[in-house]
């Protein structure tokens, strides 16, 4: 799973944010327009490959799959089918056989290593593939005939499996759900049966999860709406479906990972244990913040009880970020490395259900299928290996400087026309030689230079800047008495900003975005 980055609603074509996010494309050279004979490919693929069962192909179209994403969303990676039985369940994830329309070393592969992942820009998404496999021919659309490698889990009461298959087959999904559309069914009992036995599934993962220490913080969707006069940002809380469909490709990763060392050849998203000078500094705040993580409590578990928007909730999730770092990628072949955990989810995880949109994936996918059906992995996928980890670290690290950028202009666009007004906020921690404050008003996140004041005390800082063009915000500490906690009668600290705001990291992030 990835995180969300703030999503840009609405606004016109020509303005300053516009202009910035466009210039900043250019500066970070991202990626345009695939070259011509890419896309020539790439369409040759797309009217070629066939989607017929066959000897190297099951028949799987009865099986009535459905798709949920976000509306409007073409490039469908996974489709589910989810039965439940006594004393279990039998799950079916189908996720699209990219490497059917991918000739190794060819120019959709080619451009495919070049780019690493899709990008989520504000103003709209670089394809990892050309739209004519991502969101046409591989797509997982409903009422088509569609490739896929189909993970077939069959669920003991606990939500675990206890035998697990993998088959390359044909599919046909039956309908491609909103969040919003299926939490909706999920609530008023019209959901299929697929579909409501979600809510059975994502509760016994998430217990399993806690079980093995694992930490799952999501956060709600930060939306960008033009207003007149400027911009504000909305929050999207996150619903209960898109946790409990989240579950689904945790799984699958963790099932992929265990096919990957049980064979010995493979790749392997890790993450390595938090610093324990780090947690002790973040257990030490907990306690100062009176919401103190007591030993024998899991860091996620004692997450998962941190709800509302008070202000230590909002400076103790913001700490959390701090914890978990170093994730990457571990390639081996022969010798199983010697740390195959990802920390956060507290398991071996791979990544292999988003093959679409995470170059990634598609070695996952083919390594795992050749091990599940006792066949050599591809030479080409073997021997490539190696080469993932350094492309993957390298579009991840494109991805998270355009984040960071975005998130600047994007926010100084909300801010801009305000220069000289006081705002009130909290402080989360201290950050770069400041304090990083969440606004009250706007939901803006700044480092304020020159405050010095606890985590979770209320402040009122003024806005000097606020450049649009390059992201630059500028607040200072307004009057006396900065830094003071706001009393209310009872004698507790509060405020009423917004609520603050996990990839399959699983680590609170304050913007998320993509799909996992």
């Amino acid at each position: 799973m990835t995180g969300r980055r703030p999503r840009l609603v609405s606004a016109a074509a020509e303005n300053a944010l516009a202009a910035a996010l466009s210039a900043l494309r250019r500066e970070l050279e991202l990626p345009g327009d695939f070259d011509p004979a890419v896309e020539a490919e790439a369409g040759a693929a797309a009217r070629s490959v066939s989607a017929a069962p066959g000897d190297a192909l099951a028949d799987l179209r009865d099986v009535e799959f459905l798709t949920i994403d976000p509306p409007g969303t073409r490039d469908l990676d996974q489709a589910l089918h989810l039965e439940r039985r006594p004393g279990g369940g039998i799950l079916h994830y189908a996720i699209a056989d990219v490497p059917a329309f991918v000739a190794p070393g060819g120019a959709v592969d080619t451009a495919a290593r070049a780019r690493g992942e899709t990008l989520y820009a504000v103003d709209g998404t670089i394809p990892l593939h050309p739209r004519v496999l991502s969101e046409g021919a591989a797509s997982l659309l409903p009422d088509q005939d569609r490739r896929a490698f189909v993970w077939r889990f069959e669920l003991d009461e606990r939500a675990e499996p206890v035998n697990v298959t993998l088959t390359r087959a044909v599919v046909r999904s039956r309908r491609q759900w909103t969040y919003a559309d299926a939490q909706r069914a999920v609530e008023d009992g019209s959901a299929p049966p697929s579909l409501a036995a979600l809510a059975w599934f994502g509760d016994q993962r998430a217990q399993r999860e806690q079980e093995r220490g694992g930490a799952s913080l999501n956060s709600p969707e930060i939306e960008v709406v033009a207003v007149p006069g400027g911009y504000e940002l909305q929050r999207r809380p996150t619903r209960p479906i898109e946790d409990w469909n989240a579950q689904v490709s945790l799984l699958t990763g963790m099932a992929a990972a265990d096919i990957m060392i049980a064979g010995r050849v493979g790749i392997l998203r890790t993450m390595p244990e938090a610093d324990p000078d780090d947690i002790a500094a973040f257990r030490a705040q907990t306690v100062a913040l009176g919401r103190p993580w007591s030993d024998g409590i899991g860091y996620g578990q004692y997450l998962r009880g941190l709800t509302g928007a008070d202000a230590k909730t909002l400076a103790i999730r913001d700490a959390a970020t701090r914890l978990f770092r170093g994730a990457g990628y571990t390639a081996f072949d022969g010798d199983i490395p010697q740390d195959t955990m990802q920390s956060a989810i507290a398991a071996p995880y791979a990544h292999t259900t988003a093959p679409l949109r995470r170059l990634v994936d598609r070695w996952s996918l083919v390594v795992c299928e050749a091990l599940a059906n006792g066949r050599e992995v591809p030479a080409w996928a073997r021997e490539s290996l190696p080469d993932l980890p350094k492309i993957m670290g390298r579009s991840n690290g494109l991805a998270g400087r355009m984040d960071a950028a975005s998130i600047d202009r994007v926010e100084a666009a909300v801010l801009h026309g305000r220069e000289g007004q006081t705002f009130r906020g909290v402080v989360l921690g201290a950050r770069n030689g400041g304090m990083r404050v969440q606004l009250g008003g706007p939901l803006v996140t700044v480092v304020v230079d020159g405050l010095r004041a606890d985590p979770s005390s209320v402040v009122d800082v003024v806005l000097q800047r606020a450049r649009i063009a390059t992201g630059e915000i500028v607040l200072v500490p307004a009057g006396a008495g900065v830094g003071e906690p706001l009393r209310s009668p009872s004698g507790h600290s509060e405020t009423t900003p917004p609520e603050a705001d996990a990839d399959a990291a699983r680590a609170p992030h304050r913007f998320r975005a993509g799909r996992g």
